[in-house]
Parts: C-alpha cells; structure tokens; sequence
C-alpha cells in the first residue's frame, strides 16, 4: 500500500463532458427542432433572422444542417449533371431536324417557362427548392417536346405547301394535341397541392406548363418565321 500524498501533490473535483459529439473533427453541439404545422423550410425562413442576430464567442461558428442542408448537398450534385445532360439534349434535336436553326427556335422558348413558374410559386407562397428544382427540369422538357411537336409538323407542312402557309397550318393542327396534354397533366397535379412535400413541384408544373402552351402556340412559331425568315408573300426557301 502507498500513501496517495506520495505520488500527488493534491486533489480537485470538477465537471467534465463525459461524451464529446464531434462532426468534420470538430466539438459540435447540435440543436434539433420539428415544426408543429407546415414545412421545415417555412420554420427556417422564421428563426434564421432572430438566431443568426446572437453574437457568438470567438472561436465559435453556425452552421444549418438538417434539411436545408441535405437540399443544398442535393442541388449540387444536381448542378453537376445538367449541363451534360442539357449537351445531349440539344444533341439530340440537331440530330432530329439536321438545323441549328431549328434548335434554337426550339431551345429559346425554354427559359421563358420560368415566367410562368415565377407567377406559380408567388401565388402559392412557396419557395423554390429542391422539389421546385425538380419541377422546372420536368417541365424543361415538356416544352421542348411539345416545341418538337410543332416544328416537325411544320417540316412535315412545307413538302406540300409554301413556308407561311405550312406554318399556319402546322400551329393550328397541334394546337389540340399540346393543350390535351397541358389540360391532363394540370389535372393530375391538382391533388398534390394539398401534399405540403410536393405542392412546389405540382405549382412548377402546373402554372408552367400552363403558360408554356402559350409559348409553344405563339411564341416558337414566330421564332421560327424570324429565324426561317418566314413572310406571307416570300417565296419557298431551300
């Protein structure tokens, strides 16, 4: 037996953190919360102003996990793949109709969709997340299906019939497949606004491709008579 006062010089009692919670190698204290009613992003938007006002000690940082967190981790590794996808795409279509020109009247009606989205989303009151994200890619390419649609009817139109004359024809023969289509899909979304997980994606699609329609009946056709150089009195072009 040796005397404790032999190998010490003395004795305190203090607390410690039995266990220490680490993330990315760092002491990491997390506090989780669950909304009562509604979404977590909406509890998000509320408390982010008030707790990003406390001061912290130095040394000390914030960070938001949670779902905001899985969101952004999932929009970029989205980010990565579109442009490869978007490159295939566009790909395709030049294969399909053998014309940069027809591509572009086919692909610059996409982004004016987002107007439509914009609208859907402010009547809404939702934000454009990840499930909004997912909406305007579906919907990307709704337009340009139905854009396809159209042109190809055109191409179809002009072996009978003289430029002008073909595109006329061709808007209104494809002005009752593409509004069917509109009409179904809006229809089927409807139940998924009562879904607080989906209502972003379903208000995308739904008023986006709404004023998509509109975009494909209008606004590609007259692109194409810029682009083809399309007149009423103009003479068939090669």
């Amino acid at each position: 037996m040796i005397p404790l006062r032999q190998v010490v010089s003395g004795t305190e009692i203090g607390w410690e953190d039995p266990v220490v919670m680490r993330r990315d190698r760092s002491p990491t204290i997390t506090v989780h919360a669950d909304p009562r009613f509604g979404l977590p992003s909406h509890l998000l938007n509320r408390v982010r102003p008030e707790i990003e006002k406390i001061a912290l000690p130095r040394g000390y940082a914030l960070q938001w996990g949670g779902e905001d967190e899985d969101s952004r981790d999932a929009r970029t590794a989205l980010a990565g793949h579109i442009p490869a996808v978007m490159l295939i795409m566009v790909l395709i279509v030049v294969c399909l109709f053998n014309s940069i020109r027809a591509t572009l009247v086919i692909w610059l009606a996409v982004p004016l969709a987002i107007i439509g989205v914009t609208v859907g989303l402010l009547l809404i009151r939702q934000p454009f997340g990840f499930m909004a994200l997912l909406g305007v890619i579906a919907l990307g390419g709704e337009q340009i299906k139905n854009s396809i649609v159209l042109v190809d009817e055109v191409y179809t139109q002009r072996e009978t019939k003289e430029p002008y004359r073909a595109l006329v024809d061709a808007s209104v023969s494809r002005l009752r497949p593409v509004l069917l289509v509109a009409v179904t899909t809006v229809l089927g979304m409807i139940p998924l606004l009562q879904d607080p997980f989906f209502v972003s994606m379903s208000a995308t699609i739904m008023f986006g491709l709404s004023f998509a329609c509109v975009l494909t009946m209008i606004v590609v056709p007259i692109l194409y008579s810029i682009f083809f150089r399309v007149r009423p009195d103009a003479a068939p072009s090669p």
